[in-house]
């Protein structure tokens, strides 16, 4: 009897040990760093310090310095048994293809990008849509008619930000004018502030009074020289409102630090899964901030109006167009 239960608390102590071992979630930030006020941030904020508070496991986290440590990062922790390891950005493709392929037994998730491992999590999300709603509230907030957007690298990815914006702005009031700027070809267009600034004024000196920026670092520089215009700005990824309070007519903010969240604590309850996963306003995870940072903005009317547009776009009634299914916007 007494080398039963040995024998069991023996297996209860390894059952303990592997879950130990297998609860060790980590994730790599993009070079911006996890406090670039955007979306590595919002990884940061909502996914990472969340998981800590309420599982009382610590997320490994890593900030590389260059693209090459990407790829260095992700080994490392591979190396060492964290899993699952989400990569924070489109720009980590080649390294996730990479290193999952050397390392198959451990998990790994991939935020804006698709991989196609058996090992790999792909979570990809309907900027359009939620693009589609604020490019609606720059139109209906404008009195000029004149709306603008300025991107960071120019890619499919952010083309679908701008695309969505532009549709919802059309949609909203079918005269609207817009005008557009990507930052440069590379991804140091998210980290330009001095050219964000640059191509706002740009935009505010033919009349555009509101601009959506969707190019990470470099959209700081867009919402200064939209407060230091007396113009309204549209923040992006993170709720970006309290940046320049009555600026920021509302942010487009994407969940993904809630994606971040799920993909942990899916791995800690054994429901994990590899392949693609497709989030947008159906599941709740992209949406327009408001708050007490820009209700003073927003009538009752632009909020029923949006309501309105979200209804119709769940209900399949309004079909917003998704750059990346043909590399082109429709409207």
């Amino acid at each position: 009897m007494k080398k039963t239960i040995l024998k069991l608390s023996t297996l209860a102590l390894a059952v303990s040990s592997f879950s130990a071992l297998a609860a060790k979630p980590a994730v790599v930030y993009d070079t911006a760093g996890k406090f670039d006020k955007s979306f590595n941030e919002a990884v940061f904020q909502n996914g990472v310090k969340k998981y800590n508070a309420d599982k009382g496991v610590k997320v490994r986290e890593f900030e590389p310095q260059n693209e090459a440590q990407r790829e260095q990062g992700l080994r490392r922790l591979a190396s060492r048994g964290f899993s699952p390891i989400v990569a924070v950005g489109f720009n980590f493709s080649s390294a996730v293809e990479k290193v999952a392929k050397e390392f198959p037994d451990a998990q790994f998730t991939i935020i804006d990008s698709v991989v196609d491992l058996p090992n790999v999590q792909s979570v990809v999300f309907k900027e359009h849509e939620g693009s589609f709603l604020v490019g609606a509230l720059a139109a209906k907030a404008s009195a000029t008619g004149k709306v603008g957007f300025v991107g960071g690298m120019d890619i499919p990815l952010i083309r679908k930000f701008e695309c969505g914006y532009q549709q919802g702005a059309k949609y909203a009031n079918p005269s609207v004018e817009t005008f557009l700027n990507m930052t440069g070809s590379t991804p140091a267009a998210f980290a330009d502030p001095a050219k964000g600034s640059e191509l706002a004024k740009s935009q505010f000196s033919k009349g555009v009074d509101v601009i959506y920026a969707a190019a990470g670092g470099t959209g700081l520089g867009v919402y200064q020289a939209a407060k230091d215009a007396g113009k309204f700005a549209i923040g992006v990824d993170s709720n970006q409102n309290h940046l320049q309070p009555g600026t920021m007519l509302t942010s487009m903010v994407k969940k993904v630090g809630v994606a971040a969240y799920a993909t942990w604590e899916d791995a800690e309850a054994g429901t994990w899964t590899a392949g693609i996963k497709s989030l947008g306003l159906k599941e709740g995870a992209v949406e327009w901030a408001l708050d007490e940072n820009n209700k003073e903005l927003i009538t009752e009317e632009m909020k029923t109006y949006l309501a309105g547009l979200e209804a119709d776009i769940i209900a399949g009634k309004i079909s917003v167009h998704d750059y990346m299914s043909n590399n082109k916007c429709e409207y």
